[in-house]
């Protein structure tokens, strides 16, 4: 199923993984881990934010994805299903037209 992972880091754990060099690393293995068909980052409510699309073919791959991001860097984690539009399309055509 596809996916929104949306990943707001805390404040002080990415300070200091930035700091000590540590954040490259941390992104490079959940990008490895994932393999997102794309990946955004930027800020949401003046804090650092990633929005990151991929398959999730597993839901038991939830934790192996989401520890490290709270584990190491203090994040608020969400998983949101999401459509491109052709998964719309093909949701819509699938509604019938009743009155």
């Amino acid at each position: 199923m596809r996916m929104l992972l949306k990943w707001e880091l805390g404040l002080e754990a990415a300070n200091d993984a930035i700091r000590n060099g540590k954040m490259p690393a941390l992104n490079q293995a959940l990008m490895a881990l994932i393999r997102p068909e794309a990946a955004y980052f930027g800020t949401e409510g003046g804090t650092r934010t990633a929005y990151i699309f991929f398959d999730l073919d597993d839901p038991a791959m939830i934790p192996a994805i989401a520890e490290p991001l709270f584990q190491e860097l203090g994040s608020k984690v969400e998983f949101i299903p999401v459509m491109n539009s052709e998964d719309l399309q093909r949701g819509l055509s699938s509604i019938s037209r009743e009155g």
